[in-house]
C-alpha cells in the first residue's frame, strides 16, 4: 500500500510527527523495529518551548492532568549552577514538567491512533530506494513499503540515516560513566528539599550537585520513584551488568560519604552509560528523506533539551511536509527544515558539550567554574542562559518570534486579524484553504503564526500577502 508518508521510529520525535501530519490532512504510516513499546526509564521530562506547543496542542493535559496553561519555571540548572529564572519576571522563557518519556510516548500513540495513524510494529527496515516520486523501504521480513516521503525517526544508530548515506560526524570519548538507579530511601533521610547524607548533608532534589570527584542528583518523582544518578571519571568492564553495588561505591567515592539509600526490592531501572557521544547529521534531507529527533542528532543528557529538541525538529518539518503532499509548498520551503533546525541542533551540541566541561572533576574545573559562576550572577547572562536552554532566543529566517499564549492551532498556520475593519483577513482570503482567520475584534496585535508557532509576519498591509506566499504558497 502507498502512504504519503512513512515515519521509521515511534519514539516520541517519530509519534510527534505523525500526529502533526494526520492533523494537517496526510495519511502517514508508523513502522517500529519494537514489537511492544518501550517501558525503560530514559527522559525524565521536559524544559523549553515544547511545553507550551504541547499545551497548545491539548495533550499537556493528557500528560500532567492540568488544563491550566503552563507557567515558567523559578529556577532551573545549568552545568550544576542552580539558575534563578524567576527574577526574570514575565521574561521568562523557561518552562519544565515532569514526566517520564514512556508516558510521553504513550499519550502521542493514542492520540496519533484518535488520528486515524496505523502504526505497525515488528518492522525492520533493511532497503531504501528513491526516485522523483517517491521512496520504498525494503523490510527484514520481505515486504516492501512505498511512500512520497520518509522521516527517519529511529534514533541515535538510524538505520533510515545510513541507507540515505547521511554522514554522522562528531566526538567520542570515554572518560565519562554515569549510573542511574531507581532506589529505597527511608524517610529518616528525606528533607523537604533533598536526600540528607550522613557525614556530608543535604543532597538537593531535582539539581545536579558537582563535586570535586564527580557529580551527584537525587530525584523523588510524583510517581513515588527516587532515583539516583552518579557520574565520574572511571574505568569500567562493559561486559558486566551494573549492580547497586557499582553504585554505592561510585555515590561514596563522589560524596566522600555513605550512601543513605537502600537496593530497591523488586528491582527498577538501573543502567550504566559510559563515554560521551556527540553527533550532528552533516545533513538532514537526502531527497525524499528526512532525519528528525537522535537520527539528527546525538549530545549529552545534561539539560535534559532532548526531547525539546527532536519534538521541535518533527514539528518543524510536517508542516512543511504536508504542504508538498497537498501541493501548495512554495519552492525551497522543504529546505527551509534544515536550514532552520540544523542551527539549533548546533546550539544544543554546543551548550551541552560546555556543561558536561563545566561538571567534570578536578580543580582545574573547580577554578573554571569560579569564574563562570561569578559571570552567570549578571542578570543578563541569565537571560542568555535562560533562552539557551529554553530555546527561545531560536528566531528562524523570516520570522520574528515565538507567539504568545493564547495563539492556539491544530498543526495549521493562524491569522490573528485584530483591525477594526477586518482588512487582514480580507488580504488573505485567496489562502482561506490552507490559513485559518481568527478575527480579534479590533485590539491586540495582527500577526501570522506558522504551525510551529513561529511568528510570520506582524507588520503592515502590504508585507503580509508576501509573508503569505513565502510560507504558504502563492495564493
Amino acid at each position: 500500500m502507498n502512504f504519503d508518508v512513512v515515519v521509521v521510529g515511534a519514539g516520541p520525535n517519530g509519534l510527534m510527527a505523525a500526529c502533526e501530519l494526520a492533523l494537517a490532512g496526510v495519511r502517514p504510516l508508523v513502522v517500529e523495529r519494537d514489537l511492544t513499546p518501550r517501558t525503560e526509564q530514559r527522559a525524565n521530562g521536559m524544559v523549553g518551548q515544547i511545553v507550551r506547543l504541547l499545551h497548545r496542542r491539548g495533550l499537556l493535559e493528557r500528560l500532567t492532568g492540568d488544563p491550566n496553561p503552563p507557567r515558567p519555571a523559578p529556577g532551573f540548572m545549568f552545568a550544576a549552577f542552580p539558575m534563578p529564572f524567576g527574577r526574570l519576571g514575565t521574561d521568562n522563557p523557561v518552562y519544565t514538567v515532569l514526566v517520564p518519556q514512556h508516558r510521553v510516548e504513550e499519550v502521542l500513540a493514542e492520540r496519533a491512533v484518535e488520528l486515524g495513524v496505523q502504526i505497525r510494529r515488528g518492522v525492520t527496515v533493511t532497503g531504501l530506494d528513491q526516485d522523483a516520486s517517491g521512496v520504498t523501504l525494503a523490510c527484514a521480513d520481505g515486504a516492501r513499503i512505498t511512500a512520497g516521503w520518509v522521516i527517519g525517526a529511529d534514533g541515535g544508530r538510524s538505520a533510515v540515516r545510513k541507507l540515505a548515506g547521511i554522514g554522522f560526524p562528531g566526538v567520542t570519548h570515554d572518560r565519562t560513566v554515569s549510573r542511574n538507579a531507581h532506589v529505597a530511601l527511608d524517610d529518616a533521610f528525606r528533607t523537604a528539599d533533598g536526600m540528607r547524607v550522613p557525614g556530608y548533608g543535604v543532597i538537593p532534589a531535582f539539581l545536579h550537585t558537582r563535586l570535586e570527584r564527580g557529580m551527584v542528583s537525587f530525584a523523588p518523582f510524583p510517581d513515588g520513584r527516587v532515583m539516583v544518578n552518579v557520574s565520574e571519571h572511571a574505568d569500567v568492564d562493559e561486559d558486566v551488568p551494573m549492580s547497586f553495588a557499582e553504585l554505592a561505591d561510585a555515590f561514596t567515592r563522589v560524596v566522600g560519604a555513605p550512601a543513605p539509600f537502600t537496593e530497591l526490592r523488586p528491582a527498577g531501572m538501573m543502567r550504566r552509560l559510559t563515554g560521551g557521544n556527540t553527533r550532528l547529521a552533516d545533513r538532514y534531507r537526502d531527497g525524499r528523506v528526512f532525519l528528525v529527533g537522535d537520527a539528527a542528532h546525538v549530545h549529552s543528557a545534561i539539560g535534559g533539551n532532548g526531547l525539546n529538541l527532536g519534538l521541535q525538529d518533527a514539528v518543524n518539518l510536517s508542516w512543511k511536509l504536508a504542504g508538498a503532499v497537498h501541493g501548495w509548498a512554495p519552492d525551497g520551503l522543504l529546505d527551509t527544515y534544515e536550514a532552520e533546525r540544523r542551527p539549533a541542533g548546533e546550539r544544543v551540541t554546543m551548550q551541552t558539550t560546555a556543561q558536561g566541561v563545566l561538571v567534570g572533576p578536578g580543580p582545574e574545573i573547580t577554578a573554571l567554574r569560579s569564574l563562570v559562576g561569578a559571570l552567570l550572577e549578571d542578570e543578563s547572562a541569565l537571560r542568555r542562559i535562560a533562552g539557551l536552554i529554553s530555546g527561545a532566543d531560536v528566531v528562524y529566517p523570516g520570522t520574528s518570534r515565538w507567539s504568545p499564549e493564547g495563539v492556539r492551532s491544530d498543526a495549521r498556520p493562524v491569522l490573528i486579524d485584530a483591525s477594526a475593519d477586518g482588512r487582514f483577513a480580507r488580504v488573505a482570503a485567496p489562502w482561506a484553504d490552507r490559513v485559518p482567520v481568527v478575527a480579534a475584534g479590533g485590539g491586540g496585535v495582527s500577526m501570522l503564526a506558522r504551525p510551529d508557532g513561529y511568528v510570520a509576519w506582524e507588520g503592515t498591509e502590504g508585507e503580509l500577502v508576501p509573508a503569505l506566499t513565502r510560507w504558504f504558497g502563492p495564493a
